[in-house]
């Protein structure tokens, strides 16, 4: 198994060595040879080359069977509106070139931490869906985009083809078909012109997966509905702004952002990721919570090479942590609070041991 590790900024590096840490107790226990290439992106690579993507971080994802990314983004850049060159650029440019085109998100909830979500336990005890975002289309990569020559009006323009949508849908009715059998398109038809081919297209495709239900719901309605009962939904999809948009609400119902994983699935490899940001105000000292990072390997075992027992091994272990409370100071409750490389050995360690 040949991995990109891309641990770009802020807590990124930290998180993904824990990640590391797991991986390589997985091979030594089920017997792989795995094999590690960093690379630089985002903020850590503008400072390096200039460039948030350079060519040999993109070179390293292409001959990669599986990617590892931390996280992206600099203070630095965030409060600098006129900086022509940020770190998320390189993100949207890795997404694009490696034809990422659908993100996976699951929410789902873990027993010993039903407490810590601001939402009542009744509405999201079983929580189990995952949402399917488009990402390469849309209005973060539609043209024409800028300002006009007075600088008095802004416009980006959100763009979406048949082709996009469709490869995003199969994939929908191809993930209900082994859940639930329940598929929610989220749009904005009453309004939308690309929502409405998103539903044209999605209402053309259905025949062919009979045994899967269709739900389509305005994406108001589905951020209202996420909170009051999120156990009735399965698998989503959507576009690019409402899934970026729609995914962080359905985290916060775990109880941490630092809990979620996610996929991203492409036309020439696979990138497997946790959904919190790079928290730079945490960077260096030991104390951001892994286990996004973590079970984002284990998403990549199981949706990378197929190896089920390998990805069990490590959600396993990581629900073992949260239940003997070996957890960073986000969710330790005035208990012990652990560092995040100690997180990671005992995890290691646990992995070995089970």
């Amino acid at each position: 198994m040949n991995i990109a590790l891309l641990p770009g900024d802020g807590i990124g590096p930290e998180v993904i060595a824990q990640a590391v840490k797991v991986v390589n107790a997985v091979g030594k226990k089920f017997g792989h040879q795995i094999t590690f290439k960093e690379a630089i992106t985002g903020a850590a690579a503008i400072d390096a080359v200039g460039h948030p993507y350079p060519e040999e971080t993109h070179q390293a994802c292409l001959d990669s069977d599986a990617v590892l990314f931390g996280a992206i983004g600099d203070p630095r850049f965030d409060n600098d509106p006129s900086a022509k060159v940020r770190p998320e650029q390189g993100l949207l440019e890795m997404r694009k070139r490696l034809g990422l085109f659908s993100n996976v998100r699951p929410t789902f909830t873990f027993p010993s931490l039903l407490h810590k979500s601001p939402l009542k336990r009744e509405r999201i005890e079983g929580t189990d869906l995952v949402f399917l975002r488009e990402l390469t289309g849309g209005i973060y990569f539609g043209e024409p985009r800028g300002r006009n020559e007075q600088g008095t009006k802004a416009f980006d323009t959100c763009v979406y083809s048949v082709e996009e949508i469709e490869r995003l849908a199969r994939m929908g009715f191809e993930f209900a078909q082994k859940r639930r059998k329940l598929l929610t398109c989220v749009d904005k038809a009453n309004v939308l012109a690309t929502s409405r081919l998103w539903r044209e297209t999605v209402q053309r495709l259905a025949p062919e997966y009979p045994d899967v239900k269709v739900e389509y719901e305005f994406v108001d309605a589905v951020a209202m509905r996420l909170v009051q009962w999120p156990k009735a939904y399965d698998v989503l999809i959507t576009e690019n702004l409402f899934g970026d948009i729609l995914t962080d609400e359905a985290s916060v119902i775990s109880g941490s952002m630092g809990l979620m994983p996610s996929a991203s699935i492409g036309l020439k490899t696979k990138l497997f990721e946790p959904i919190h940001g790079s928290y730079p105000q945490a960077a260096g000292k030991d104390i951001a919570n892994p286990l996004a990072a973590v079970l984002s390997a284990s998403m990549m075992f199981e949706y990378a090479f197929d190896l089920l027992d390998e990805a069990k091994a490590i959600s396993d272990a990581v629900n073992l942590s949260l239940e003997k409370g070996v957890v960073t100071e986000d969710l330790a409750d005035g208990e012990k609070a652990y560092k995040t490389s100690e997180v990671g050995d005992w995890l290691a360690d646990q992995i070995a041991r089970a």
